[in-house]
């Protein structure tokens, strides 16, 4: 479990099918290079890699920092933004929250619910005004004032136009995550709050 507050910027630096014996086709190993400090990170520590929670299996130290190694099924690749990570992408980090952790953006599980992309970036004062298009069966979980996570980040939702939400990022935002360097038309991992996921089901329970 996470909270959407991002930890690191990393960087994939080898991208190779597969993974270890009996992995299937289709699948694929990724080494990410971090600020974090691996030595106490377990293997088979969780660490939310741009909104998706993945399973550490390897780590290491070597010049240029520390790294660890993940291997993502060929199903997480194709409904992620996953599949397009290749050598020189940076992607948002997160270690897993421990009991104790302060809760600083919103309870954030690396279930990536769909893909969105990146409308529209509008520069206001300090800020950048994103609006990102979700899709159509998980847009109705997304409401004004409620929270989502984009890439692992957690936001606050300002409005929302049928399939569209606009939020405000926020300078530091845009410095400690990958969002600063943004392009419109770029895909972008949705995690919709849970509550509204309940909320909604509760709901459709009490039509029938």
């Amino acid at each position: 479990m996470f909270t959407g507050i991002v930890t690191d910027i990393g960087e994939i630096v080898t991208v190779a099918p597969g993974g270890q014996a009996g992995a299937k086709a289709g699948d694929r190993r990724f080494v990410v290079r971090t600020k974090h400090d691996m030595k106490p990170i377990a293997i088979g520590a969780s660490i939310a890699c741009s909104g998706c929670c993945l399973t550490v299996v390897e780590k290491g130290i070597e010049k240029g920092g520390d790294w660890f190694a993940v291997e993502v099924s060929g199903e997480s690749l194709a409904k992620t933004h996953l599949g397009d990570w290749a050598v020189g992408s940076r992607i948002n980090l997160e270690l897993s929250l421990k009991l104790g952790d302060e809760l600083g953006g919103h309870l954030v599980y690396g279930h990536v619910d769909g893909v969105g992309k990146v409308v529209s970036m509008t520069r206001e004062g300090g800020s950048v005004r994103f609006v990102f298009e979700a899709p159509a069966d998980i847009a109705r979980f997304i409401a004004a004032k409620g929270s989502v996570a984009i890439d692992g980040i957690s936001l606050t939702i300002n409005e929302v136009d049928g399939n569209r939400f606009g939020v405000n990022v926020i300078s530091h935002t845009q410095i400690a995550t990958t969002l600063g360097q943004a392009k419109i038309g770029q895909r972008v991992n949705l995690e919709v709050d849970m509550l509204a996921r309940y909320v909604a089901r509760l709901l459709e329970h009490g039509k029938s």
